[in-house]
């Protein structure tokens, strides 16, 4: 008999002790898992076999509101900013304290929990406080794409469960399975860092060649002046921009879908529409981290590349001194990528990435 865990593809491995966990419920889960893992979609099936009578069905009544984003007794915590603020964490306390209406728990979801240890005010105490002192039929479902140290404490408050991303050659088969080719699908995944959902939609991108030419040639087209660093930039961000036009289409497809399927039932609108676009913005905003990690791996190559030529044909000391100006560029790389995990401004992390380049 299938449930909803049967739909997360390529998490074998986990989806056992899902179905332990939902029969034996504590109060606080954490979710976490590479760039690309399917963290969230892992989190909502978990969610819903909580509620659902039949422990996750995945056809019943509760487990289709609580997929749909319209379950009342699961609540989506929303930041006010781009990290988590102690009055947000106050916020999910003060809805953690309520009782379930219907469903047999009231589930709390933090969405992004790495982001409590980040901004002016790191609110990671005030969630570890929460966490200590929960209502009795309160259940905490946090996701985390990455658990720097400072989230020890909050780990250890929860049952931990790590997740992988899909390696290339599932995710072809699956682009493949719904249609399709050989050649766009190994495209789209190789682009997708484990990312089924991103390969979905990359695979319907055109631009999506486009895109990694123009991280692939952004070293040759920078020649010494901040000129040049700031006209790849601003293509590089209008890239970014155009890329989240085949997202923005199946998000809409699927409002569409709710829609048709809210009038059929004699609603005036989606119910849960606000929070539903809500997760919409927040999907956008991964998506374009992830193209920036994407073009970021493209970089990589690209340097690591002219550094094996390199070391295979060094001769004097200018050639050592290329290697060396290959190697810093590595690193200038490798730290653009780690503050990612910053609230750092996309367009300016890439201006600033490309005028390091430029002064090597």
């Amino acid at each position: 008999m299938s449930d909803v865990f049967d739909l997360l593809v390529g998490q074998e491995r986990v989806q056992q002790s899902l179905r332990e966990y939902v029969r034996h419920p504590v109060h606080a889960y954490l979710f976490s898992g590479p760039s690309g893992a399917p963290v969230a979609e892992t989190a909502l099936a978990f969610v819903a076999a909580l509620e659902c009578p039949q422990q996750g069905c995945g056809s019943c009544e509760v487990c289709r509101r609580v997929l749909d984003g319209h379950e009342a007794d699961v609540h989506i915590g929303q930041r006010t900013g781009a990290s988590w603020s102690v009055e947000d964490i106050h916020e999910l306390e003060r809805v953690a304290r309520r009782r379930p209406l219907r469903a047999p728990f009231n589930v709390v979801v933090v969405e992004d929990v790495e982001l409590t240890v980040s901004g002016g005010s790191p609110s990671a105490a005030a969630l570890l406080k929460t966490l200590e002192e929960p209502a009795p039929r309160t259940i905490f479902v946090l996701t985390a794409e990455e658990l720097p140290e400072e989230l020890i404490t909050i780990e250890s408050r929860c049952v931990s469960i790590a997740l992988r991303g899909l390696d290339e050659d599932q995710i072809v088969a699956l682009l493949v399975r719904d249609g399709a080719s050989e050649s766009d699908a190994r495209s789209a995944a190789s682009s997708a860092n484990g990312n089924l959902r991103r390969a979905q939609v990359l695979v319907n991108d055109p631009a999506l060649a486009a895109r990694l030419h123009l991280w692939r040639s952004a070293p040759e087209q920078l020649n010494g002046t901040a000129s040049s660093a700031a006209t790849v930039a601003l293509a590089i961000g209008a890239a970014i921009t155009e890329a989240l036009g085949p997202l923005v289409a199946l998000q809409n497809s699927e409002m569409d879908r709710l829609s048709a399927q809210a009038k059929e039932m004699g609603l005036r609108a989606v119910p849960g529409r606000a929070k539903l676009e809500q997760t919409h913005k927040r999907e956008q905003r991964r998506f374009r981290l992830d193209e920036l990690r994407f073009g970021l791996s493209v970089l990589t190559q690209v340097y690591r590349a002219r550094m094996l030529e390199q070391v295979g044909s060094l001769r004097d000391a200018h050639d050592q001194h290329e290697l060396a100006v290959t190697i810093e560029a590595l690193e200038v790389v490798h730290r653009a990528s780690q503050r990612l995990t910053t609230t750092m401004d996309e367009n300016l992390l890439v201006h600033d990435l490309l005028l390091s380049l430029m002064r090597l």
